[in-house]
């Protein structure tokens, strides 16, 4: 770290201890403070939109305060990790890599730690992967280690169930504990020690798997999850942990999981963040019924617009809000994939790769074929509505595979890239038109403009 660097995070560690001291008072004063001094091109809109968050105390300021009700240590390392390492100091040096060795640099990696589950979801596309592959420790602290020499201080495990590995993962926060750590999880697995093991280490976060209320959740979870994924919630809570909830939505759960009930039920659990996920019909066996309709898309796309501009709680729906972060992230546009074989996809939902971590470097794999195919062609459509190369463009991935030569990853049933996206042509000839329709109109949710549906 240069002596500018160091300035900068002696600088941010008194703003920090500042806030600590009086959270309420003194937010209002250091905002004005870094909205003087920073250079006014300097993270513009987002002091701009902070500003406005603390002037108005709106549902933004809430969540901000919320963050207040943590314990005190994991909130300043969550501060110190996300914020500084990974964003002032990693988002710089991921640019000038970009730059360096000409392909993409992402911003988060996800990986499996195993394709081991203890529960067998109704469309989860790791159900397909059996529950024999593992990374081994020291697989991932490589992972680790090479995406930090590349800027990247964001990892996020995902499955099977990451949680099987609780040991492993608390000494990779560890070992590493100048990166954030967050994990997809079913949260079975989440119980008093695991809590306080949390506590200790401060730079991890679960994000549970939920699926609507208790009648739709176990639908496609299994008897009795719901009531185990509230205890784990309450478990969370009650020991100022932070977390959040991940969501999948359907033809079926859709109305459900992006209702006001919904949304006031997992904010009053204790979650400070809620990602939605389109369902995606990958693996043998995948039910393309499930896939929402245009009306349903449009409709559950209005009410996460809505709920974000008055619920404390941060909302991303992935499929939907395409627009405000250049269309499709993956290919290491921004993230990327690890499967617990090693194999390195482009997208957790796309299962096709020339690489693998076992064989070549982690930069060796952003600069694989299928890397570069992503890295030359995103956007993959102008409408930022139609953002996905098998979903709503499911002619681009059969050619992209083909072209690079990849081959499935998929180690129980592979399937062709043709195959995969026979199951979504229909879908995206219905879309389509929506999609069009709307984004000429300049608008992303049928004109709901006041809610941030305005493209810009």
């Amino acid at each position: 770290m240069n002596f500018s660097d160091k300035a900068k995070a002696f600088g941010f560690d008194q703003a920090i201890n500042y806030l600590e001291k009086d959270p309420a008072t003194n937010i209002p004063k250091l905002a004005g403070l870094v909205d003087r001094f920073l250079p006014k091109e300097e993270f513009a809109e987002q002091r701009k939109a902070v500003m406005s968050a603390i002037e108005k105390k709106d549902n933004w300021y809430q969540l901000i305060m919320k963050m207040y009700e943590l314990d005190a240590g994991t909130r300043v390392t969550f501060f110190r990790n996300f914020i500084l390492n990974e964003n002032f100091f990693g988002w710089p040096e991921q640019e000038r890599n970009r730059e360096k060795y000409g392909c993409n640099i992402p911003w988060a990696i996800l990986l499996d730690p195993t394709s081991a589950c203890n529960l067998k979801c109704t469309g989860c596309w790791a159900a397909e992967y059996g529950h024999k592959l593992n990374l081994s420790f020291e697989d991932i602290d490589s992972i680790i280690e090479q995406g930090k020499a590349l800027g990247t201080y964001l990892y996020i495990y995902t499955g099977g169930e990451p949680l099987v590995r609780k040991q492993d993962l608390i000494r990779l926060c560890e070992k590493h504990a100048d990166c954030m750590f967050l994990c997809f999880t079913n949260s079975t697995l989440i119980d008093e020690d695991f809590c306080k093991e949390l506590l200790r280490v401060k730079n991890f976060i679960p994000s549970i798997s939920l699926e609507g209320f208790e009648e739709a959740n176990d639908s496609r979870r299994g008897e009795g999850v719901y009531s185990k994924v509230m205890h784990a919630m309450q478990l969370l809570k009650d020991h100022k942990l932070p977390f959040g909830v991940s969501v999948c939505y359907t033809s079926v759960n859709w109305n459900d999981v992006t209702s006001e009930e919904f949304y006031d039920k997992i904010i009053d659990m204790g979650a400070l963040f809620v990602w939605f996920f389109h369902y995606m019909p990958v693996g043998q066996g995948a039910v393309s019924e499930l896939m929402v309709t245009p009306e349903q898309r449009i409709e559950l796309c209005k009410r996460i617009r809505e709920f974000r501009r008055t619920k404390a709680i941060f909302a991303m729906d992935f499929q939907n809000d395409a627009q405000y972060v250049g269309g499709c992230i993956a290919g290491g546009r921004r993230y990327l994939h690890i499967n617990a074989a090693g194999d390195v996809d482009p997208c957790v939902f796309i299962h096709y790769s020339n690489a693998n971590i076992h064989n070549c470097t982690l930069l060796e794999a952003l600069q694989s074929p299928i890397f570069m195919a992503y890295h030359d062609s995103q956007p993959f459509n102008e409408n930022m509505l139609r953002p996905c190369p098998m979903l709503e463009n499911p002619e681009l991935l059969p050619e992209i595979v083909k072209k690079t030569g990849a081959h499935s990853t998929d180690p129980q049933s592979p399937e062709s890239a043709e195959e995969l996206c026979a199951r979504t042509i229909d879908y995206a000839e219905r879309w389509t038109p929506v999609a069009e329709q709307l984004w000429h109109d300049g608008t992303s949710c049928a004109g709901c403009s006041q809610c941030g549906g305005e493209r810009g």
